[in-house]
């Protein structure tokens, strides 16, 4: 790690902060086609930065929806290292507003933590790396390591445009290693490199009873009504064990190796962390299992919104015609996205309540992922956080997902390391998604530790 860097990232922290609350304002919700435009500016934003920074190359690449901004710094030659830092710039939709304390595009700070949308998730943590090759641009006027950038701006909406991308792209994209800061350390003051994510399979399903919505004295008790049949449903996904009752759900599920069982029993449930994370009272689930195995080598159905019927202040007596309900799954290693989502379509067939009919509607998807740590790599990272967290660097999975980096491991064949900084706790996807900035100022630091320690090897 440079001094010269550090003292630049220190004594330029304030401007830094300052441009991250420029970002945070921008409205780039990928999700919602009437922030389109909101999404193209924080392209532009980006590519301006990223010029600021010093790269020689810049790019703002049209997909079939948003850009990919495209950055490049080549100069330290071919016997060098190269670097490819994924990223992304779109953010998740702010509802419910109401919960927000104060305005989700308005960053504010509170008790050393920035909130806004985006601040962890995952405007702030890409933010990092574009400062820190600033520092080092600016403060020693070349890098010992070639660099490359891609920042998306549809992961929210689970990157459809990017596979497509890489597989063109795979030449430019080349690199030694892929760095991604869109992951939570274990908790505060204990760094983690994450070594697996889970895959994603997301659905939308409709119940239909009658022509339309009915009177419930005239037709209640003999005609079907809408949402009790979809709660029949949804209560069919699972059993008193917590398990999903998906026939062949599980099948196929890839067992731990024995060194990580090991890792990960050392690190504890994360009961209790959890439980005080979330206020909850009591954790549910799979049987069998911690709260920490089960958000992170488990699969789940989640539902994620459910309506249907009358919505409005006071009470409005009707059987409703119609019933939705969203639903998503988290996948591990050994499951297929596509697969499980026939086998959810196969299940409603088979349990349908008479009188009603059900269709689907497929959204997105993203494969599992889990990575060798056996790669030097992944040491370099850990002796990095080591050096300025002070303490010893933890190896989990998280339950989450970042549909992209499966392709990246099928197509550009290079070590991923998700050496993320933002905590469990910081509501990202939620009302008063925050950012500590006490890991804002160790990130930065770490960053550029990772990189002195891995263009350094061999």
């Amino acid at each position: 790690m440079t001094s010269k860097a550090v003292d630049y990232v220190q004594a330029h922290r304030e401007a830094m902060l300052n441009e991250l609350n420029e970002f945070l304002k921008i409205k780039s919700i990928s999700s919602l086609s009437e922030h389109k435009q909101d999404v193209a500016e924080a392209a532009s934003w980006l590519e301006g930065q990223l010029l600021h920074a010093g790269l020689e190359k810049v790019e703002i690449i049209p997909t079939a929806k948003h850009p990919v901004v495209y950055g490049e710094w080549l100069k330290a030659g071919n016997d060098a290292k190269t670097i490819l830092v994924y990223g992304h710039y779109d953010v998740q939709p702010v509802d419910p507003v109401h919960l927000w304390e104060t305005d989700p595009f308005e960053p504010t700070i509170r008790e050393n933590k920035l909130y806004a949308r985006g601040a962890s998730d995952d405007k702030g943590q890409t933010f990092m790396h574009i400062k820190a090759v600033e520092a080092m641009l600016k403060s020693e006027g070349a890098l010992p390591f070639n660099i490359k950038f891609l920042i998306e701006g549809e992961e929210e909406i689970g990157s459809p445009n990017l596979d497509a991308f890489v597989e063109k792209e795979k030449e430019r994209l080349a690199a030694d290693v892929l760095v991604i800061s869109d992951t939570p350390m274990l908790e505060a003051g204990r760094p983690a490199i994450c070594t697996g994510l889970r895959g994603l399979a997301a659905m939308e399903l409709t119940v239909r009873g009658a022509k339309g919505d009915l009177h419930s004295g005239l037709y209640g008790g003999a005609v079907p009504n809408s949402l009790h049949a979809l709660v029949e449903l949804l209560a069919s996904f699972r059993n008193e064990a917590g398990e999903i009752a998906i026939s062949g759900f599980y099948d196929g599920i890839e067992a731990l190796a024995d060194e990580e069982k090991e890792s990960l029993a050392a690190l504890g449930s994360g009961d209790d962390s959890m439980k005080s994370e979330t206020g909850v009272s009591a954790l549910v689930g799979e049987e069998g299992y911690t709260s920490r195995e089960r958000t992170w080598i488990r699969p789940t159905l989640e539902l994620n919104g459910v309506f249907g019927g009358f919505q409005g202040e006071g009470v409005k007596t009707v059987i409703p015609a119609e019933a939705t309900a969203k639903i998503s799954c988290r996948l591990v290693p050994g499951q297929d996205p596509d697969d499980i989502l026939n086998k959810i379509e196969k299940h409603i067939n088979a349990h349908t309540p008479k009188g009603v009919t059900v269709t689907t509607h497929r959204h997105d998807t993203g494969k599992p992922f889990a990575a060798p740590v056996t790669d030097p790599a992944f040491a370099a990272a850990a002796r990095a956080y080591e050096k300025v967290y002070k303490t010893e660097v933890a190896y989990t999975r998280m339950g989450g997902s970042i549909p992209v980096v499966e392709t990246f491991d099928a197509q550009l064949h290079v070590p991923i390391v998700l050496m993320g900084f933002g905590l469990p706790s910081e509501n990202f996807h939620a009302p008063n998604e925050h950012f500590h900035l006490e890991n804002f100022d160790k990130g930065l630091e770490t960053i550029l530790a990772f990189w002195q320690e891995y263009s350094q090897l061999s």
